[in-house]
């Protein structure tokens, strides 16, 4: 597997042009404005909107500069949301990519997994951003354009109907990162595409590229209180996002690099959903890969999704 390579100066484009200039500005301007500004703004408040706005590219970065860039994010949480975070800069494991299967015949649209993603992800309350969407389809047909996304019944499952969540695909061949023109998104390793949101300009060229309605805008400051905050934190995965910026389903990072499930896996009360390793011949994603009849979602597209369905 071919290793990510970092963005070069030309790649990263207007977003490092725009870097370099507003830090010729800020130089100009000399040591009075600094101060002002340090002034204005609460010292540590400053310097820590300023640290993340000339910080480097990720794959770029330093380990002191990833540390130092931590320790940023865990100071904002906690002035922005009263709560102490752990954030972590945890690597993608060797020998492994992730891969998901869905048993369609055993999802009955509980919706346990999208309040669990919600949850684990540090996603706002009110900004109705979900990771993952479950459409009630009708029985006999495949038609995405027809599905309801918001069907509230008195209880599900409902008559003639069946439900297929669908999330971020994490593609082979993902066109979200040929369509970013800062490189603020990458396929790792272990085969997660991932976004640096500092280095995430809000053009939403991603979204517009994703065929599976998987990227999400983050129109406003998500409203979190200390209680709705997960404390376990990943830099590429359920930090808290800055407003502007796309965010989107990364396996639960802060998860499954430890060796975990992700929250959705786990919340599932049917166990329709089977994550695991594609390099692992034993894992049972490989066993429903070779005993089960499988699709993906759009596989003409050539994307090379690693999510796949089947039923009983």
């Amino acid at each position: 597997m071919m290793k990510p390579q970092p963005p070069t100066e030309s790649e990263a484009g207007f977003d490092t042009y725009r870097r370099k200039f507003l830090g010729n500005v800020v130089k100009a301007a000399g040591a009075g404005v600094a101060a002002t500004a340090t002034a204005a703004w609460g010292g540590s408040t400053f310097v820590d909107a300023m640290g993340g706005f000339f910080q480097d590219h990720y794959q770029r970065m330093s380990p002191d500069e990833i540390a130092a860039a931590l320790e940023r994010i865990e100071r904002r949480a906690a002035r922005d949301y009263g709560v102490d975070i752990r954030c972590e800069d945890t690597k993608p494991l060797p020998g492994t990519v992730f891969g998901y299967a869905l048993n369609i015949s055993k999802c009955k649209g509980y919706r346990d997994c999208v309040s669990a993603c919600v949850r684990e992800n540090n996603i706002g309350r009110d900004s109705q951003v979900q990771y993952i969407r479950v459409l009630e389809m009708d029985e006999g047909t495949l038609n995405l354009e027809s599905a309801n996304h918001y069907y509230d019944p008195e209880t599900v499952p409902s008559e003639g109907k069946y439900y297929m969540p669908v999330q971020c695909m994490q593609c082979d061949n993902p066109p979200c990162v040929k369509a970013c023109p800062t490189k603020a998104t990458w396929k790792d390793p272990d085969g997660i595409v991932v976004i640096d949101y500092d280095w995430c300009i809000g053009c939403r060229y991603c979204m517009a590229a994703c065929p599976y309605w998987a990227r999400h805008f983050n129109w406003s400051k998500p409203e979190l209180g200390p209680e709705d905050i997960n404390p376990d934190t990943n830099y590429l995965g359920n930090r808290p996002r800055p407003v502007g910026v796309v965010e989107k389903c990364h396996y639960c990072t802060q998860r499954t690099r430890k060796g975990r499930q992700p929250a959705c896996q786990e919340a599932c009360p049917t166990g329709a959903r089977i994550f695991g390793n594609l390099l692992d011949p034993d894992s049972e994603i490989r066993y429903v890969l070779a005993n089960k009849k499988v699709f993906r979602l759009k596989e003409e597209l050539g994307a090379e999704p690693k999510f796949w369905y089947f039923t009983d």
